[in-house]
């Protein structure tokens, strides 16, 4: 450990990272080594401040695609935390581990073979039946809580487990809607649960028999393959870059507070 933090040179790393002036310099430690970065950091940002380039699992980095896992403890604190890497900020004496993914339950189904309420002759088991066959550990949660106080997006995890539980596919899928599927609730759980694909399965159950065919979806696709837009496409593509940023930032934008799908256009020529 560096005793003078004054002798250590904080590592440039170009535009990526401009911390703010004036900013507090803080030591983290990244792969077992200690690093000096500003407070004012997320965990991703403050990778490369040290010096490393991320190839793979930083995503989005606004705590969307789940892909930037991350473990830390503080020095001298047992407890385990977790967050992504791209919305936690990095506080000092911070030990950092990284996860590319975590291991889970992913077998495999066919969601042909299933029918909402699983009555039909000749078809496979319900889908309630088919849970409970493919991810027989939901039925082990012994509601401790832990994996909704582990979620980086604020899902109430457990309940949407125990809403599978209970047979209620549906308001399992709903409730889980927003997991980005980071894999850090099924990494904390005591049952191990593989929550997060167990939800992506209801999910897809949800939106394959239960949740309403898109009408406007269907004429869209027609009439892509039709070749509609094949003419518009040839005429963006003959455009400079200064050109298509003019027509991009003097777009006809739809408002913030809209009424979903009551906003149309003043210029439907391209619909």
């Amino acid at each position: 450990m560096a005793k003078d933090k004054k002798l250590i040179k904080p590592l440039a790393t170009g535009d990526k990272t401009i911390p703010p002036e004036g900013a507090k310099m803080i030591p983290i430690y990244i792969m077992g080594r200690e690093y000096v970065v500003p407070e004012t950091l997320t965990i991703m940002k403050a990778t490369e401040y040290a010096g490393y380039q991320y190839m793979r699992g930083c995503g989005c980095r606004g705590g969307i695609c789940g892909a930037c896992g991350t473990f830390y403890r503080f020095l001298g604190d047992y407890k385990l935390k977790s967050g992504l890497a791209c919305q936690t900020v990095v506080q000092p004496n911070m030990v950092i581990a990284q996860l590319p993914f975590f291991p889970s339950n992913r077998p495999s189904y066919n969601l042909e073979k299933l029918v909402p309420a699983g009555i039909k002759q000749g078809m496979e088991n319900s889908p309630h039946e088919e849970l409970r066959r493919l991810y027989p550990e939901v039925f082990k949660c012994v509601g401790c809580g832990t994996c909704t106080r582990t979620c980086p997006m604020d899902i109430d995890v457990m309940d949407y487990i125990a809403l599978m539980k209970r047979g209620d596919l549906k308001g399992a899928a709903i409730k889980s809607f927003d997991c980005v599927m980071c894999g850090l609730c099924a990494s904390r759980c005591p049952a191990q649960i593989s929550q997060f694909t167990a939800a992506m399965f209801v999910r897809r159950l949800y939106g394959k028999y239960v949740l309403p065919a898109a009408e406007h979806l269907k004429k869209r696709v027609e009439a892509v393959k039709s070749g509609k837009y094949l003419k518009m496409l040839d005429e963006l593509a003959k455009k400079s870059t200064d050109e298509l940023k003019k027509l991009y930032t003097e777009r006809e934008r739809e408002p913030d507070m809209t009424e979903p799908g009551k906003w149309m256009p003043k210029d439907v020529s391209h619909l």
